[in-house]
């Protein structure tokens, strides 16, 4: 995965980090997991943002196609409150072996059912509609998912796909898998008539999706 480079120019970045709230212990030491470990996560600024989204549509039950070690879910765990459910996919066992550990440290883990797997066909076993889904699998596996959403997003529901803007990769004269991938998925999600979408220039480009 490429390094993830700011958007906006350094000093507006920082400042939009500096000026947000202190994150509670246990975001702030997977943030410096992440850190240490190069590993990518969506960061506050996106954090923040996923938790307007469920507290704005009044999600209770949320997808996540790929979690890592769940630093997005606890961001939507504390906005749906103890009624909700989260379902993460991971095919990484590490992961979801640290990702139950924040979970039950946050008194989160009861919100959450986390499966080890190959995220769509983990997905295609799940019954019923999301309100949210969230798609941050491996790139070249991203136009799948369009056609999935379609299916499984009940109508108002939101699809949100972090990286479309794939540190300026997108822009490209010879795009490797993943950035065709990104580019193959953007266009199908524009020209779906099931969905309205907007991208945003946050972090790495959060595309938001209505489903119509």
């Amino acid at each position: 995965m490429p390094k993830i480079w700011p958007l906006l120019p350094q000093g507006l970045d920082d400042y939009l980090l500096r000026v947000a709230p202190e994150r509670e212990p246990v975001l702030q030491e997977m943030e410096a997991l992440a850190k240490e470990k190069d590993f990518p996560i969506i960061g506050p600024l996106v954090g923040r943002f996923l938790y307007q989204l469920a507290h704005l549509t009044k999600a209770r039950r949320i997808l996540e196609l790929g979690s890592g070690y769940g630093y997005s879910a606890f961001w939507f765990a504390r906005a749906i409150g103890a009624s909700g459910r989260i379902f993460c996919t991971e095919g990484d066992e590490e992961n979801a072996r640290r990702a139950r550990d924040f979970f039950k440290r946050g008194r989160i883990k009861a919100r959450i059912e986390y499966r080890i797997g190959d995220a769509l066909k983990l997905a295609a076993k799940l019954p019923g509609k999301f309100d949210i889904i969230l798609c941050d699998i491996d790139k070249w596996e991203y136009p799948a998912v369009v056609t999935f959403a379609e299916k499984r997003l009940k109508k108002g529901g939101v699809l949100v796909t972090d990286n479309l803007l794939w540190s300026a990769q997108v822009l490209d004269e010879n795009p490797d898998k993943n950035t065709q991938g990104i580019l193959e998925y953007t266009q199908k999600l524009y020209a779906s008539k099931s969905f309205f979408t907007t991208i945003l220039p946050l972090r790495d480009g959060v595309s938001v999706s209505i489903r119509l």
